[in-house]
């Protein structure tokens, strides 16, 4: 070899030579990053599943809604005709227990709102991210019940997240909504209604709610700015 062979200049700088390790260590770190993300973020603590606050006063939606059959839409007053679920007034609450149980321990936050008109502070438990548009009403009106995104609420004696409510979840709602749909007539409060349990019966109703309530175009439906505005 000749002298001048030595003396020509390097292809790559020196710095390259950390190039090795530094894969390695990407390669290395991506098999336990990648895992840790994706199971984090699938795990129910992130989704909220089985999220159960305790609210100011022991509410039951097992005696109410279940046992008494109190229809949803008489506290949640604005789910048909407003993107959010309104929380009951103290008022609403007051409507019944002016007469029933006035002496309960368990009330006596209510009663005490009731005669300050400071209001109670629920905690709310279903709750989206301000990215996320979502609507009752546009749900409600064609057909969703609520057991679809809450689970059986008339058998709660505390209410819980039942549904992971995330972006996927939601999605694979709207990409097949038939079998998620009532057909008009059928209440969507009705926590014991089911669809037909013969296979072909029930593919003949989710065809039914479809031409019912116009859902014709489940492109719109997937498409980013009907969730994110």
């Amino acid at each position: 070899m000749t002298q001048e062979w030595y003396e020509q200049p390097f292809v790559f700088p020196k710095w390259a030579n950390y190039l090795l390790p530094a894969i390695v260590m990407g390669v290395v770190g991506g098999l336990f990053y990648v895992p840790t993300v994706v199971g984090l973020g699938a795990s129910p603590k992130t989704t909220a599943v089985g999220y159960s606050p305790v609210q100011p006063v022991p509410y039951s939606h097992a005696l109410h809604a279940g046992k008494l059959g109190i229809d949803c839409r008489y506290c949640h007053t604005t789910v048909e005709k407003a993107s959010f679920a309104a929380i009951p007034p103290t008022e609403t609450c007051m409507n019944c227990h002016t007469n029933i149980r006035t002496q309960s321990d368990k009330l006596a936050p209510i009663r005490e709102s009731w005669a300050t008109g400071k209001p109670m502070e629920w905690i709310k438990i279903h709750d989206l991210p301000q990215y996320v548009y979502f609507s009752h009403q546009a749900h409600v009106n064609h057909g969703v019940g609520c057991i679809e995104c809450h689970g059986r609420i008339d058998q709660m004696e505390q209410v819980y997240q039942a549904k992971p409510l995330s972006m996927s979840w939601c999605l694979d709602c709207h990409r097949d909504p038939g079998p998620h749909l009532r057909p008009k007539g059928a209440s969507v409060t009705d926590m014991g209604w089911a669809p037909p349990a013969d296979p072909a019966e029930a593919a003949k109703l989710a065809a039914d709610c479809l031409y019912q309530y116009s859902i014709h175009d489940k492109a719109y439906m997937q498409s980013c700015s009907t969730c994110h505005r």
